[in-house]
C-alpha cells in the first residue's frame, strides 16, 4: 500500500502518519500483539496513575486509544463504502470524561483493545486499492481511507511513546 499524500489528510495528522515507517497493515498487526504485551507489564497501581494533575490515567489513555480506533475505523468504513456526507469530529477529552475508563478493570481494557484491533484487521485487509484511495470528509477535512489506516497506527505509536516517557 502506498503512503498517503499530504492532500489525503489534515496537517494535524502528519506526525502520526510520519511515524509509520513500514507496511501499515504489518504495523497494525504487530501492534495487536505488542501493545497488549507492553500494557500487561504495567502494574495496576501505575495504570491508575496520571503523571500530572488534569492528565489522563494510563487506563483512561488506553480507553482513548480504543475510542479513537473505533471512530477512525468507522470513518474508514463509511468512506470505503462511498459515504458522501461529512462525518463528525469528536472531543477526545469529553469522551474520556464521560467514559468511566478510570474505574474499569485495566486487564479487561487491554483485552478489549486486542479484540477490537483483531476485528479491525479483517476489515482493513479486505480493502482493495480502490477502497483505500477513496476520500471523504471527516471533521471538515478531506481524508482518504489509506490515511485513516496510517493515522490509526501512528496514533498508537504516539501514545505508546507518551506512556513510556511520562508514566513509567
Amino acid at each position: 500500500m502506498n503512503r498517503p499524500q499530504p492532500e489525503e489528510y489534515a496537517p494535524v495528522y502528519s506526525n502520526y502518519i510520519d511515524s509509520v515507517t513500514d507496511n501499515v497493515i504489518d504495523q497494525l498487526a504487530r501492534q495487536a500483539r505488542e501493545l497488549p504485551a507492553f500494557l500487561e507489564s504495567i502494574p495496576d497501581e501505575k495504570a491508575a496513575h496520571a503523571y500530572a494533575p488534569g492528565k489522563w490515567t494510563v487506563k483512561e489513555l488506553l480507553g482513548h486509544l480504543i475510542d479513537t480506533e473505533r471512530i477512525m475505523t468507522y470513518r474508514a468504513l463509511c468512506i470505503a463504502r462511498g459515504e458522501t456526507i461529512s462525518l463528525p469530529g469528536y472531543d477526545e477529552n469529553a469522551y474520556v470524561e464521560n467514559s468511566g475508563y478510570k474505574s474499569q478493570d485495566f486487564r479487561k481494557l487491554i483485552a478489549e483493545f486486542r479484540v477490537l484491533r483483531e476485528a479491525n484487521l479483517y476489515l482493513f485487509r479486505s480493502f482493495g486499492e480502490e477502497e483505500l484511495s477513496k476520500t471523504g470528509t471527516a471533521n471538515n477535512y478531506n481524508i482518504s481511507v489509506r490515511a485513516l489506516l496510517f493515522i490509526i497506527a501512528g496514533h498508537i505509536n504516539h501514545h505508546r511513546k507518551i506512556i513510556t516517557e511520562r508514566y513509567l
